[in-house]
């Protein structure tokens, strides 16, 4: 199911649940709108303030069991900018990210944008799984300037 093409409800996040083998509880159902519906790069923090602003009785265990689950199903992506800031991302193709360290903003590159030449030597009796490369940008001097100048 091409998640990016198509339109969100309530109705469709348990079809996607159930097509990746997950029990489309009432949380669950809610968790996975909150990330689908928005398509975009949200904290566990904000999933839930999403998720309770709807239906306060979801707490925070609930809202990390559900989004392990979701990885462990493959049906999200675990974006770690840094030790202590985590993104889920509902697009599973192959992409990258730019990382703005001054907003916080996760945004998507395009795997085709993107060349690697060259990956070091891989220890004997592994494959490569992936590659994720986080670009680390923020404001250069003419924004910053056109920021203050707003």
């Amino acid at each position: 199911m091409d998640m990016k093409m198509q339109q969100y409800s309530r109705d469709n996040m348990a079809e996607l649940l159930r097509s990746h083998d997950i029990n489309p509880t009432h949380q669950r159902i809610e968790i996975a709108y909150a990330l689908f519906s928005r398509q975009q790069h949200l904290s566990a923090d904000q999933i839930m303030a999403i998720v309770n602003d709807r239906h306060s009785e979801t707490s925070k265990a609930t809202v990390y069991n559900t989004l392990n689950l979701f990885l462990e199903k493959k049906l999200i992506r675990e974006v770690i900018v840094d030790p202590n800031k985590v993104f889920y991302d509902p697009n599973t193709q192959l992409h990258h990210h730019f990382y703005n360290v001054t907003s916080g903003e996760l945004t998507d590159i395009d795997a085709e944008g993107v060349t690697i030449c060259g990956l070091p030597q891989l220890p004997e009796g592994v494959i490569t799984e992936g590659v994720d490369i986080i670009v680390r940008i923020r404001p250069g001097a003419t924004a910053q300037a056109q920021e203050q100048l707003a």
